[in-house]
């Protein structure tokens, strides 16, 4: 799973540090920040995943993943 944080569109409600901290520090004036690489590891997805769904201004999406070619048979 890879993520963008618009900060255009951020409010700073703060939901999505309080769900993923890690990922989504505040910064002095309370807007958030994505720290680190857009890559989450497995075991954090589903803290960022409550992230995403809870920004009340889908400041935070998904971006697609590179597809792989299927095997030939």
């Amino acid at each position: 799973m890879k993520i963008k944080l618009d900060r255009t569109l951020c409010d700073g409600f703060g939901i999505c540090a309080k769900h993923a901290p890690e990922h989504f520090p505040l910064d002095d004036w309370g807007y958030a920040s994505l720290a680190g690489d857009p890559a989450i590891a497995p075991t954090d997805e589903p803290a960022v995943t409550r992230a995403l769904l809870d920004c009340p201004v889908h400041a935070i999406t998904t971006l697609p993943e590179p597809s792989h070619p299927s095997a030939k048979p």
